[in-house]
């Protein structure tokens, strides 16, 4: 260790300012790991799982729900499992849903709305989407018979 007073201040105030910037990351990682209660509750609406595997019937279905409750379709990837649309009346919704396979009788639709750049938490456009697609999926069920 250097006498130099000078030196040593300076080792001194390196060290206090790496710990401090650590102690900052830590802190914003915790922050960043917590998930507020809400978020569980909007992450249950936005989800549902359907007792089928036919992934294609089920883009389908959501490509006509959602332009049944309102929505301009503005992106559809089949590959992806994605859909995408933009709804105007007096604001801009826009909702992306996605399809995966949920173990091997299942698929799980997950749709994600927001307001421009705000995500939308209420569960009442997402509980809305479901019931038409539930009734759209039971309706093309039925017609199969």
């Amino acid at each position: 260790m250097s006498s130099n007073p000078a030196v040593r201040f300076r080792d001194i105030g390196a060290r206090l300012l790496i710990i401090a910037v650590l102690s900052g990351c830590q802190y914003r990682a915790r922050d960043f790991v917590e998930v507020p209660e809400n978020q569980f509750k909007t992450r249950g609406a936005q989800s549902r799982a359907f007792a089928t595997t036919d992934r294609e019937k089920m883009l389908r279905s959501i490509i006509a729900t959602l332009q049944d409750v309102g929505f301009i379709v503005d992106h559809a990837d089949h590959a992806l499992g994605s859909v995408g649309g933009t709804k105007l009346d007096h604001y801009a919704l826009k909702m992306t849903v996605t399809v995966l396979p949920r173990g091997t009788t299942q698929l799980l639709v997950r749709a994600s709305a927001r307001y421009n750049v705000t995500p939308v938490l209420d569960p009442d456009p997402y509980q809305k989407f479901f019931a038409a697609l539930s009734r759209a999926m039971s309706l093309e069920a039925q017609q199969a018979d």
